[in-house]
């Protein structure tokens, strides 16, 4: 088994690709060790000391880790971590893990936008930033401003700010005049 490994614009998160479905569909984000119980894979790499956050796509795995650890120090056990667990035939979610599709659910007013919204960030948004090895969602709408919510290489980026505001605001307010501006949101 081969892994690749590509940097992304987060200096504190790589992406590795295994060369097989990791999730095939969806995301799953787990922003703590607490939270990788849903998944025996994510158990495995948050098993390596200094790491801070793993997200799964649907062909990749994005780790990132504490600022006082260097990569040349945990690339290594990670890229072990991920071989073994590929190897083991074990699943990369447990039995009760979802993936998800990532949009919360909105109805009632504005459901219209709301659905224009979302069809755009999945058309254009979410491809570019799943290349960069995170994912982008829609959190909410109102009063005209897009609450977001970053995962993966894209929750702490130093360039997220930039990619909200040029990139995902502008493209939103030229395509639905309805929206002022775009938020993120912790998780």
């Amino acid at each position: 088994m081969f892994i690749q490994t590509e940097s992304t614009p987060n200096p504190a998160t790589l992406k590795f690709l295994p060369g097989q479905d990791v999730l095939g569909t969806g995301t799953a984000d787990f922003p703590s060790k607490d939270a990788a119980d849903a998944s025996p894979l994510a158990t495995r790499i948050f098993a390596v000391n200094g790491v801070t956050g793993v997200f799964f796509g649907a062909d990749f795995v994005t780790v990132t880790k504490a600022d006082e650890v260097e990569w040349d120090h945990v690339k290594p056990a990670i890229l072990g971590a991920i071989m073994e667990h590929f190897q083991s035939g074990a699943p990369v979610m447990a039995a009760d893990g979802i993936a998800a599709s990532g949009h919360a659910e909105h109805t009632g007013e504005n459901s219209e936008i709301v659905e224009q919204i979302k069809e755009l960030l999945d058309t254009r948004v979410r491809p570019a930033v799943a290349q960069d090895g995170g994912d982008i969602t829609f959190h909410g709408f109102d009063r005209g401003i897009v609450y977001l919510h970053m995962q993966g290489a894209c929750a702490g980026c130093p360039s997220s700010t930039l990619t909200l505001k040029m990139g995902i605001e502008n493209l939103l307010k030229h395509y639905i005049p309805e929206v002022v501006e775009v938020r993120p949101v912790a998780a």
